[in-house]
């Protein structure tokens, strides 16, 4: 304050608080001890209780300012002087951002990633003529010291390409189940800039104002091991909706606006990126020549010194006498210059000579300086005279500054612009287990939640329902893909996986009706995971009665709210199977009393979206004509797979579909197990291959996880092995095979 800032110390400490915060500072500068405010906008404390050093950092952007490396000037007093810029090996103006207004305009630079600036700049050395758009490939957005998401990469690009540009900002957010089937957004990471505080005052403002409906609770758990804002939502209120109200009122998505505007030559000029880069080159390749000019003429000095006290080593005795016999040292220095030829700066080394250099050994050091400086010489003449040299030098001053200091970027940048983003974009694509009950209870929980066990076990208990409602799907699909809802009576809807509330394991879900508007009666009994809907390929549905259709995909891009009807069902029948083909594959159909054919969809005409099916399989007594069978299975075979069946009492096998031959569609069938009172009927079947897992459900809601290959591979006309010990009054109702990659295999539990 007392030499370079003439306006008090409030101005000053709120800098210097600023320069230490890491939520303000990507980088910090200060190194703080004690209360230097929070995210908040708690205040520091008193400039008394705290203390503060510069960070190594801090150190790195003034190295060499002591070697004549920048110009300095006055202070504000005229009783010292000041550095006009820092020598600024660190690069801060990039890195740290920054913010200012001055007569009629502002600067409003924004943080970034020092390996990414790094990297730019050691492409910017080896292409002078690199474009912003070239830097863009390292430096692809802003890096936040507070994390959280960029949505799009158009106002980035703007900015780097101008010097101006909007760049969104958005919190880390996501929803988390709680105990009773409720939900809460979770708020882990803010925007930059933005005050946790005022922030939960406002969503607050907003629950008592009733502009928002369905918050129950607002907690802030945050702590130093990192920030916890919990929004508690009723069980009833879809979370999703809820946020993207947030999102659009709050300051939970904000504007960065860059304006990258710079002093150069003492004149304001808004910058690209490539301009700012390679500025910051020019003004390194600068700091680095000066540096060396100042060594160079220290060598130079002391060389120039070297060689006088070598000429009075060789006149050791005469120069003794001559100082002796001198009145004072300035009489000495005078003759010495004039009777051997000396400067003064020679002669007064010569007369500061301790005794101890006249020794031998002291000559010989004396003797191997003065080469070894002659060398470092040479070495600096040639950096000055090979720019080559001084951009390796720039080139090795940045990689260390890398490897030392470089951290990994913390804002996430999503691809899609702002005005595009969609929920999708917002959440984390990542695998989820899905289960839906046969009273429409659905519910999706994370994948390790079902550990592997061996054959045999007994399983765990996949939800809490009531005593009437038994578990009916459970399939895998990741937060992202489409699910397709198929009823008994041939509608379809559709949801994103994401909107299904995650839930925990013993919890019994919300129901379907609370996401999409089945029709009254109408039951769900088949679901399908899609990644797209505008993939092309088939939807084969299968009814129980052996019904089979196949429809192009196409006809299901655009579904509404309420539902297609997507097969013309007969009475007394019920669509129960649906499965997306290529269109030449073969499917296999399976029924409950122990029948199979395997055909190809090719035999398969192909049928609008409202009409009905042809006979897959006949299960019709030849006499009475009555149905004395139903299907209780379908999949799409491949060559390497196998068909695995399960049984109503847990008993089951995996058979190569080579035992399978191919028929035509409509026919008996063949065998595929030996149905006894021991194993019960067929109840499930899947396609499998070795590497697979499957997950067997029951009435009462026990779930097991099993390697396909603990199950025996056994002919067609057998009973099978025991897949899992059931409870007394207790049965398998569905199968599930899970994809190997899809889920971790966990601990694995006898």
């Amino acid at each position: 304050m007392g030499d370079f800032h003439p306006h008090g110390d409030a101005a000053l400490y709120g800098t210097l608080v600023r320069l230490a915060q890491d939520f303000s500072m990507r980088y910090p500068l200060i190194d703080p001890q004690g209360n230097f405010g929070s995210v908040d906008g708690d205040p520091p404390a008193s400039m008394r209780y705290t203390e503060c050093r510069l960070t190594t950092l801090a150190m790195e952007m003034m190295e060499d300012i002591e070697r004549d490396t920048v110009d300095f000037m006055p202070n504000y007093d005229q009783s010292g002087e000041e550095p006009v810029v820092m020598p600024g090996k660190f690069p801060n103006f990039l890195c740290n951002g920054g913010e200012g207004i001055a007569v009629g305009m502002s600067t409003s630079m924004p943080p970034h990633n020092l390996k990414e600036v790094v990297e730019a700049s050691l492409y910017a050395l080896d292409h002078p003529d690199a474009s912003p758009d070239d830097l863009m490939k390292f430096i692809p957005g802003p890096d936040f010291p507070t994390a959280g998401f960029i949505l799009g990469t158009k106002g980035a690009k703007d900015a780097y390409r101008t010097g101006r540009g909007k760049v969104i900002m958005q919190a880390q957010i996501q929803i988390e189940p709680m105990d009773n089937g409720k939900s809460a957004i979770i708020i882990t990471e803010l925007p930059y800039q933005v005050n946790k505080s005022r922030l939960i005052e406002h969503i607050a403002d907003l629950v008592r104002q009733k502009k928002v409906e369905g918050i129950t609770a607002l907690n802030d758990y945050s702590d130093k091991h990192g920030m916890r804002v919990v929004v508690e939502l009723r069980r009833d209120v879809m979370p999703r909706r809820i946020m993207n109200f947030l999102l659009k009122h709050t300051a939970l998505r904000q504007t960065f606006g860059v304006i990258m505007l710079g002093l150069v030559n003492n004149q304001p000029r808004v910058l690209n990126l490539a301009q700012v880069i390679n500025l910051h080159l020019v003004h390194r390749r600068e700091v680095i020549i000066r540096r060396t000019r100042f060594e160079l003429a220290r060598e130079q000095r002391d060389s120039h010194i070297r060689e006088g006290l070598q000429i009075a080593l060789n006149f050791l005795d005469e120069i003794i006498a001559l100082i002796r016999r001198s009145a004072s040292a300035e009489t000495a220095r005078a003759e010495m210059c004039a009777n051997y030829g000396l400067t003064q700066l020679q002669a007064d080394a010569i007369l500061s000579m301790q005794l101890r250099q006249i020794a031998q050994l002291e000559a010989r050091k004396i003797e191997e300086d003065y080469k070894n400086i002659l060398k470092e010489i040479a070495r600096l003449e040639n950096i000055l005279l090979t720019p080559a040299l001084v951009t390796k030098m720039i080139k090795d001053e940045l990689r260390a500054l890398r490897d030392k200091y470089g951290d990994d970027r913390r804002t996430r940048i999503l691809q899609t612009e702002a005005d595009d983003i969609t929920e999708d974009d917002l959440v984390p694509e990542e695998k989820t287990l899905v289960t839906i009950s046969r009273d429409g209870y659905i519910k999706r929980v994370p994948m390790d939640t079902f550990r592997t066990q061996n054959r045999g076990g007994r399983g765990v208990k996949a939800g809490n329902l009531k005593e009437e409602d038994q578990p009916a799907h459970l399939f895998v699909a990741t937060t992202t893909h489409y699910i397709l809802f198929f009823t008994n009576r041939g509608r379809v809807y559709r949801l994103k996986a994401y909107e299904i509330p995650p839930s925990t394991r013993q919890a019994r879900g919300q129901h379907l009706n609370n996401f999409i508007q089945t029709e009254p009666g109408d039951q769900v009994t088949a679901i399908l995971p899609l990644q797209k809907l505008d993939v092309g390929g088939y939807l084969l549905m299968v009814t129980t009665n052996g019904e089979v259709k196949r429809t192009a995909l196409s006809y299901f891009a655009n579904l509404r709210a309420n539902g297609l009807i997507c097969f013309d069902i007969e009475e007394g029948d019920s669509l129960q199977w649906v499965r997306h083909t290529e269109g030449s594959q073969e499917v296999i159909l399976v029924t409950r009393g122990g029948m199979s054919i395997r055909f190809n969809e090719a035999d398969l005409p192909e049928r609008s979206r409202q009409a009905g099916g042809v006979r897959g399989i006949e299960m019709r007594d030849p006499v009475t004509k009555q149905l004395k069978d139903r299907v209780v299975g379908m999949d799409v075979v491949s060559s390497t797979s196998q068909l695995l069946v399960a049984s109503e009492n847990g008993y089951g096998k995996r058979t190569d579909m080579a035992s399978y031959r191919s028929q035509t569609r409509g026919g008996r069938g063949v065998t595929t197990m030996n149905i006894t009172a021991k194993t019960g009927p067929i109840v499930d079947a899947a396609v499998v291959e070795p590497d697979d897992k499957l997950m067997i459900i029951t009435e009462k809601g026990i779930t097991i996880r099993m390697d396909i290959t603990s199950i025996r591979a056994v002919g067609r006309s057998t009973q099978g092995v025991k897949l899992i010990n059931l409870d007394a009054k207790d049965r398998v109702i569905t199968i599930e095979r899970v994809v190997e990659g899809d889920i971790p295999d966990g601990d694995t539990e006898e």
